[in-house]
């Protein structure tokens, strides 16, 4: 079966940093396109970020460019989100994803 599993949420002041990590199991995580999403309070979940197979391609919302980095390591089947300056409107849910399937969040908590 397919497993995601993020971590590495928790509180984190405005302006301060947080690096998420997702541990994959059950498929072959080096031949797909993986995902980051966010789901805050009251909201619609929302997709972030996305990195290729290969790792080179990633593409951001325009919530997070230039904040959040996305990448991987394929030799032990892990996403990461590296996320800097971070505002309170970025609180949320954290997921990892690929197509068709999303695992379990983190909570990130942005606030003072």
């Amino acid at each position: 079966d397919v497993q995601l599993q993020a971590s590495g949420g928790g509180l984190v002041p405005p302006g301060g940093s947080v690096r998420l990590s997702c541990a994959a199991t059950g498929f072959h995580f080096s031949t797909y396109v993986m995902m980051w999403y966010r789901q805050a309070p009251g909201k619609e979940i929302e997709w972030i970020s996305s990195i290729t197979a290969g790792g080179l391609g990633r593409t951001y919302a325009d919530s997070v460019q230039g904040r959040f980095t996305i990448s991987r390591d394929n030799a032990k089947n892990t996403l990461f989100l590296q996320m800097n300056s971070l505002k309170p409107e970025d609180t949320a849910v954290y997921y990892c994803g690929k197509s068709g399937s999303r695992g379990q969040g983190t909570q990130v908590t942005v606030s003072s």
